[in-house]
This record gives C-alpha cells, structure tokens and sequence, in this order.
C-alpha cells in the first residue's frame, strides 16, 4: 500500500512539539471518563436496581444496551470523522456524552435509564476511532506515534482500575446518580481541552455516497451478535434465543459483506482484510484480548466470594494493573525502530501468559500480594506490546482510513472481550458442574449427622469451584501463549517498522 498521505487541514501539521503532548492528554481525558463510565456503573446497579424495584435480571439490560449501542456505532463514527473531521465528530460525541450522562443521573425508572444510557453509548463510541486518528496524524515519527498510542492504549485499563476505587466512595458518600452526575465537570474539561488543543483534521477522500445500507447491516449483525454473547449463559447456548441471534447475525453479516464488498465508500474496505498484515494484527489482537478479558473478568468474583473482600479492597487489588500497563506501555513504544514489531508483541504477549498462569495457584489462603504480583506482570506484558499492536494497526492504512481501521480494531478487541467473558463465564459453569458431581463420587462420608453432610458437600463445592476458576486462567494462559506464538508471523515490511508517513 502506498504511503505518501495527502492530509487536509493544520491539524498535525501546527502542532509544535509541547502542543502534541497536549493533544495526547486531551484524548486520554475523553477515552479515560468513557472506560470508566462502563465499569462504575456496575458499582451501582445494586442501588439502582433498590431504587427502581426492579429484578436483577431487568438491570442487566442497562449494561447491556449500552454495549449493544456502542458496538453498531463505533464504525459510523469512524467513518464520518475521516470524512466530516476529526475534531469534529470528537467534539460532538464528547458532548452528547456529557448530555446523556446527566440525563441518565436523573432517571427516574428502568426505561428511561436504558434510554439515557443507549444516548451515552452512542456518543461515547465516537471516542475510539476519532481519538485513535488524531494521536495518528498528530504524532507522525514511528517511534513516537507508537509511544503516544502505547501511552493512550494504557488509559484502558487505568480506567478499569480506577472504575471501583472512585466508583465505591461516590456511591457510598452521594448515592448512584453521583457516578453519572462526575461526568459533567471532568466532562467539560476535556471538551475545552479539546477546542483548545486538537486541531481540525479531514482526509482527503470526501465521502459522496454514505453507506446507509452497509451500516444498517452491520449494526443488526452486531447487535445479534453481542446480544448473544451478553445473554447467552441465561439463555443457554442453544436455546430458541440464541439460535435466532445466531441465524440474524450469519444473515446480515452475510448481506454487509455482499453490500460493502462493491460499494465505492464502504463502512468498512475489506481490501485491509486481504492484507496479511493487517489481518494478522486483528487475529493477534482478538486472540489476546479475548484471553485477558476472559480471564481477567473473572477475579473480581473470586476476590469478593472466597477472600471475603468488598469491592473497594478488589479495586485495590487492580492498582497494579494501571502501574504496570502505564509503566511498560513507553517501554515497548521506545522499541519501534530498535526491534521487530512482531518480537515485541511476541515477547509481551509471552510475559504476559505468564502472568495469568500465576492466577492458577489461587485458593482461598492467596494473599492481596500474590494477586497484585500476577496482576503486575499481567499488565506489564500486555503494556509492552500494546503500542506496537497498535501501530501495526496506523501504519499499513492510508491515513484517510485511520479512522474507520481504528474501529475495525476497536470492534475486533470489543467483540473478542465480549466472547472471552461469555467463553470462560460457560467454562466456569459447566466445569464447577463436573468437578461437583465428580468429588461427590469419589467422596465418602461415614456418617448420618446432616449438619456434617452439609459442611462436607460444601467443602465439595467450594473445591469445585475452585478447580473451574484455575481451568480458568490454565484456558486463558493457552490462548495468549497461543497469541505470542502467532505474532511471530507478523512480518511487517521494512518501510513500516518505523511507522513514517510522507506529508505531501
């Protein structure tokens, strides 16, 4: 593919050396409150489910329309910023954000929170491709662009681990509504931050003919496709439900490939698909995300059921998550030139399969610190190739498709964390069901006292479910070894190791 990239407007071009940075800060403010509105929220569906008298099961559609909005949405976004603007569609999306934000802290039942939240959602999926697209075009060196991207990716998962440690106080000190209501001060700073900093930036490629169709196709595709993958371990993997999800997904993503396959402005070019490279770095990132997503979902549960802590010391558990992630993800951008993307990726990728087999010794005696250890070097694996993965990613398109190739990859890492979590929750399931009718077996209880009966068949449980976590994390630690085994077939050219794009 050709590098030389005409670009329109004086958005990389006048940014000085400090502005850059600036730039950078600005868009990890918009990713960071958008990550962290996904995971403070689940802090407080307890309150919000006491407060609207509603079932459990109701509030899950509360996250779940938010992922379901925010997963058809991600490419139209990607898509109108290359073409309407960057800054733009950024500006926009942040706002609406902030006004669906607001709204949802004044819900006042279940309908109208799921309304307010497919508003944020919407708004909120705007932030990946367009944030992605102007570190792109702001940051032009390979080294540097991938030490921005590396630093920006990081913002991820300090949100994840600042979600329940700012989550907790606000819900305990000023209820619920206060985890939507922070969005409005924090929110405004990153707009003025972003009309102060970012600069406007389009591509040359003007859109004439939006691909109305093409996003309406994908937008029902993904929606049966999240769907079942949310509600699948409720609804039983091949029940009516799921079966119907399965057939509108295969349908209409069939339909998307027969419309975007000849439209002149596709929602999504599959000629990148075609790419070895390309391809190659969404399977890489699809396997990875999906054997830390999966895996890594799992602990809190296993921290708040058999450690006996609340979810403000989990959260503690997770610090180490931010440190390492913050800490390795400059490492490996400063590695762009120096090293062979793929052996980056490789290496992190192994480190961090290593730091998830660690989880596989977990019992009810581990200790915080064990679990801050294999939570640090889990992180810090995943950190090290963060940026490369990235990259890889930013330097094969033209930049007038970064936007819409950024949601290609956002989508490929969504949908890979999606399918992790649904993975490895049915792993759990199933094995605790196996293991329980197999120790109950093999176990002998010489006795009639009912009260010892119970205690021993909960000690059979609880060795069960021990057992299904560790077949857990033994699952994930082969996938990403799996993962670290197929980055080595990342051959990327030599003109893109440094990621360098000509300016005309």
């Amino acid at each position: 593919m050709g590098r030389s990239i005409m670009e329109n407007g004086n958005g990389a071009n006048g940014n000085g050396n400090g502005l850059k940075w600036w730039v950078l800060l600005t868009v990890i403010v918009g990713t960071f409150l958008g990550r962290l509105d996904q995971t403070i929220v689940n802090l407080a569906l307890p309150k919000i489910i006491a407060d609207f008298n509603i079932t459990l099961s109701s509030a899950g559609w509360i996250a779940t329309a938010y992922i379901l909005a925010n997963a058809v949405f991600v490419p139209i976004w990607g898509k109108l910023g290359d073409t309407l603007g960057r800054k733009k569609i950024y500006i926009i999306g942040f706002t609406v954000f902030i006004i669906g934000s607001v709204l949802a802290g004044l819900a006042w039942d279940l309908n109208s929170m799921i309304v307010f939240r497919v508003i944020q959602a919407i708004a909120g999926s705007a932030d990946y491709p367009t944030a992605m697209a102007i570190i792109a075009v702001t940051f032009r060196k390979g080294r540097e662009r991938s030490m921005a991207l590396g630093i920006w990716s990081a913002s991820f998962a300090a949100a994840a681990v600042f979600g329940p440690l700012i989550g907790g106080p606000l819900i305990d000190n000023f209820g619920w509504r206060a985890v939507f209501l922070i969005n409005l001060p924090v929110g405004v700073l990153g707009l003025v931050m972003a009309l102060i900093f970012v600069k406007e930036s389009t591509s040359e490629r003007r859109t004439l003919n939006f691909d109305w169709w093409g996003a309406i196709t994908l937008g029902v595709a993904l929606s049966a496709l999240v769907l079942v993958l949310d509600k699948g371990v409720d609804w039983g993997w091949g029940s009516p439900e799921a079966l119907a999800c399965y057939a509108i997904g295969l349908l209409f993503f069939y339909l998307f490939y027969l419309i975007d396959d000849k439209h002149p402005e596709p929602m999504v070019d599959f000629k990148y698909l075609r790419e070895k490279i390309f391809l190659g770095a969404l399977l890489n990132n699809f396997i990875i995300f999906m054997g830390m997503m999966g895996g890594i979902f799992i602990l809190p549960l296993f921290a708040q059921t058999y450690l006996g802590y609340d979810a403000t010391q989990t959260g503690y558990l997770f610090m180490p998550m931010a440190a390492g992630m913050m800490l390795a993800a400059p490492i490996g951008g400063s590695l762009t030139g120096k090293v062979e993307p793929r052996y980056v990726i490789a290496f992190s990728t192994l480190l961090a399969a290593f730091g998830m087999s660690l989880f596989m010794t977990l019992d009810v005696r581990s200790t915080a610190l064990e679990i801050m250890f294999a939570v640090f070097t889990l992180a810090f694996g995943m950190g090290l190739g963060m940026a490369q993965r990235t990259n890889i990613i930013a330097a094969v398109v033209p930049e007038e498709e970064i936007g819409i190739s950024s949601s290609v990859l956002a989508l490929a890492r969504n949908i890979a964390g999606a399918f992790g979590i649904a993975f490895f929750a049915t792993v759990i399931r199933y094995t605790t069901e196996d293991q329980v009718m197999n120790l109950a077996q093999n176990t002998i209880i010489n006795t009639k006292d009912p009260l010892i009966y119970g205690q021993v068949m909960n000690l059979v449980i609880l060795k069960a479910q021990i057992i299904a976590y560790r077949t857990d994390f033994y699952i994930a630690s082969l996938i990403l070894l799996l993962g670290a085994f197929a980055a080595l077939f990342l051959k990327v050219d030599k003109d893109l190791k440094d990621a360098h794009v000509i300016v005309e």
